[in-house]
């Protein structure tokens, strides 16, 4: 029996048999009928459809609970990138947003002074602490890197020059071009050097009196090697001081700690560029920082005064939620150490030798027939940390290895992915991985359960 355009149930009828159950705007749930039935419609003009009446109808009520729910979900990231931008780049503890939810019930004093009782400033709830642990007078912080960057660089060099190395002309996810971020601040870029070599002399003879800004970048998300040579940051800072040019360095993922006692890359620590002595450095919260999405900005306090005062500032601002966490999180950094709520530094620390006895009891809690049928084993892996992060390191990790006896890899994959517990990991070869560098210890078992499910 084919189906007919008489078989589709009307709107009216569809929201009578939910009978209320789905608790938004009706508008909403008229949208996602509406699109169901165009679908369908579609699939019936090609012959394809062989539904009942009551067969539609009950498809269509089952599509409106599985697309109205929530699009935020909690997902198990098994692709061994810690600082993933498609997940969120930084994870959180849940119990630390729970206990940070406990201050942010109701009302807080995001801009009011309490001791005062008059109208206080929001970056008072972060300031102190972030200028203390990066050694700079004043520190303020915005909605992400680009921001912080974009903000800086049209106070300090709106309608003049900026001058930068070819070499640090980079580019980062999602097409943020410092070339491009330049321009749209107002100010005018003047290209110094080549790619691969760049001497102090190419920016003294750029020096003209329309200059305003030196700018510094560091190129944290790729590495040159070979015939090289770049300017310091305290050469550039000398520089500037002779010709009375503020310095501008742009960390891009900044870390508060040193990377490599930590067994990580040798990554600059923030309070090691700021004693270079620029006049502002720019770098991300929610990187190698293990924070929320935001940029934050240290410096000379006349210059992040200047960034407060100036009308984007109101633009690029963060909420109350966001310095919450940022406070949270510089909260977990105690000196040369960090606490197991930050998560993204306890996952990228985590040995491999913890990672294979993890995997190890997630083998051992599954099934022989599960084991068997989709060609499961422990391997060792080396992962990147992520988001242009440490991009010169490997990272030792283990993932498990799926080659299954039946079926496509993809299809594989795409079941995880799609799963009452998604799971995310990738494909190398025609075998599916999951690396265990990126999921919570908490996830273990949630994670054997997604594979016996699968």
């Amino acid at each position: 029996m084919k189906t007919t355009l008489k078989d589709c149930p009307p709107v009216h009828q569809v929201l009578l048999e939910m009978n209320g159950n789905i608790q938004l705007h009706e508008n909403y749930i008229k949208y996602i009928i509406n699109a169901e039935l165009g679908k369908i419609r579609a699939n019936i003009k090609k012959g394809k459809l062989s539904k009942t009446k009551q067969e539609l109808l009950e498809h269509i009520v089952s599509q409106v609970w599985l697309i109205s729910a929530p699009r935020l979900v909690n997902v198990i990231n098994g692709t061994g990138i810690v600082l993933h931008t498609g997940f969120g780049r930084a994870p959180f503890r849940g119990k630390h947003l729970k206990d940070l939810a406990d201050r942010l019930d109701g009302y807080v004093n995001l801009e009011f002074d309490l001791d005062s009782g008059n109208r206080g400033d929001r970056q008072s709830l972060v300031q102190e602490q972030l200028s203390a642990m990066c050694g700079s007078d004043s520190a303020m912080v915005v909605n992400n890197n680009a921001a912080a960057v974009f903000l800086s660089l049209n106070e300090m060099a709106e309608g003049g020059e900026v001058i930068c190395s070819r070499g640090q002309m980079v580019e980062i996810g999602g097409s943020f071009r410092i070339p491009d971020i330049i321009e749209k601040s107002g100010a005018i870029l003047k290209e110094v050097g080549t790619t691969n070599r760049t001497h102090l002399k190419d920016y003294e003879k750029t020096i003209s009196n329309k200059t305003k800004l030196i700018l510094w970048v560091h190129t944290s998300n790729y590495v040159v090697k070979g015939f090289t040579k770049e300017v310091s940051l305290s050469e550039l800072v000398i520089l500037g001081k002779k010709h009375k040019i503020p310095v501008m360095a742009d960390l891009g993922s900044g870390a508060l700690l040193d990377m490599k006692q930590l067994g990580l890359a040798d990554e600059m620590p923030v309070k090691s560029i700021v004693n270079s002595g620029p006049d502002i450095t720019t770098f991300s919260g929610d990187k190698l920082l293990g924070g929320p999405q935001s940029g934050l900005m240290v410096g000379k306090k006349k210059w992040i005064n200047a960034c407060k005062k100036n009308p984007l500032y109101r633009v690029l601002r963060c909420d109350k939620i966001t310095l919450g966490l940022l406070e949270e999180t510089l909260r977990s950094y105690h000196s040369g150490s960090f606490t197991k709520d930050n998560l993204s530094l306890t996952l990228l620390t985590t040995s491999r030798k913890i990672l294979i006895n993890r995997g190890q009891k997630i083998l051992d809690s599954l099934q022989k027939k599960t084991l068997i049928e989709l060609g499961i084993t422990l391997v060792d892996s080396e992962v990147e940390a992520g988001s242009g992060s440490l991009p010169d390191d490997k990272i030792e990790s283990a993932a498990l290895s799926f080659s299954p006896k039946n079926g496509k890899t993809k299809d594989l994959a795409k079941g995880f992915r799609c799963g009452s517990i998604p799971v995310v990991g990738y494909i190398h070869g025609n075998t599916f991985y999951i690396d265990l560098k990126a999921v919570l210890p908490n996830q273990i078992k949630r994670l054997a359960t997604a594979i016996q499910e699968v």
